[in-house]
């Protein structure tokens, strides 16, 4: 079952992680890209939200690398997380259905 709509942070994280696994920079620069720049997460609230991702089954670590001297830990989007990502796009475009639906049904010349 499906818990409620799921936070901006997180459908972003999941997105930017179901095109290829990466490592916290990538995604960072992905979310930004995916929101046009509305969006830019601290890495604080990037590793918090993996860490909850994990225990939820929903990311998994896909390799460690060491680049200068640092450890680079990639992440990879599972196919708990794959489903949970496509049951909140379902979510989203069920509510823009009905959204546009009564735009276009709105009558013309409502109050300012």
């Amino acid at each position: 079952m499906i818990d409620g709509a799921l936070r901006e942070p997180t459908f972003l994280i999941l997105t930017a992680l179901a095109a290829r696994p990466q490592h916290g920079y990538g995604i960072l620069r992905d979310v930004a890209e995916i929101s046009d720049g509305r969006v830019r997460l601290r890495a604080g609230t990037l590793y918090t939200a993996l860490d909850r991702m994990g225990t939820d089954g929903w990311v998994a670590v896909d390799r460690e690398e060491v680049v200068d001297g640092r450890l680079r830990r990639y992440y990879r989007l599972t196919d708990q997380g794959a489903a949970r990502l496509a049951a909140e796009v379902r979510r989203l475009r069920a509510h823009t259905r009905a959204a546009e639906q009564r735009l276009r049904t709105r009558p013309q010349g409502g109050t300012a």
